[in-house]
């Protein structure tokens, strides 16, 4: 039996949207932020679990980018695959049953005035795939 929670969220999601957006897709910001290209990145925030087999994780998604269209553009468009085709996703490790917002996409302040941030924050379900 999968212990509950034992699907790594983070690794999956980047993964998949990576091959969904072609852009880049991390967990951690690189130091070179600015200077490659609209950048997503992903983050569980929390979350729970039903405790067996799915688990429900809070996920907070920031966009960077040079201008806020930009920035803006690649938060819908992420916003469009976690809410439309996610759901029936099958990854490696991972069965996604569905995401909800939790917090609709918004413009978030950044200490870096020549970039561009928006977030959000979705609400991931998925389980193990055995």
């Amino acid at each position: 039996m999968t212990a509950v929670g034992g699907v790594d969220v983070e690794a999956e999601l980047v993964a998949w949207l990576k091959a969904e957006l072609a852009v880049r897709v991390v967990t951690d910001l690189p130091a070179n932020l600015g200077s490659d290209g609209p950048v997503l990145q992903l983050q569980r925030i929390g979350g729970d679990d039903d405790s067996f087999r799915l688990d429900r994780a809070l996920v907070d998604v920031d966009s960077y980018a040079v201008d806020r269209p930009t920035a803006s553009q690649l938060m819908t468009q992420t916003r469009g695959l976690l809410l439309v085709k996610l759901r029936g996703v099958t990854t490696g490790a991972a069965v996604f049953t569905a995401a909800r917002t939790i917090s609709a996409p918004a413009w978030r302040p950044y200490e870096n005035t020549s970039l561009r941030r928006f977030g959000a924050t979705f609400e991931i379900f998925c389980h193990p795939v055995s």
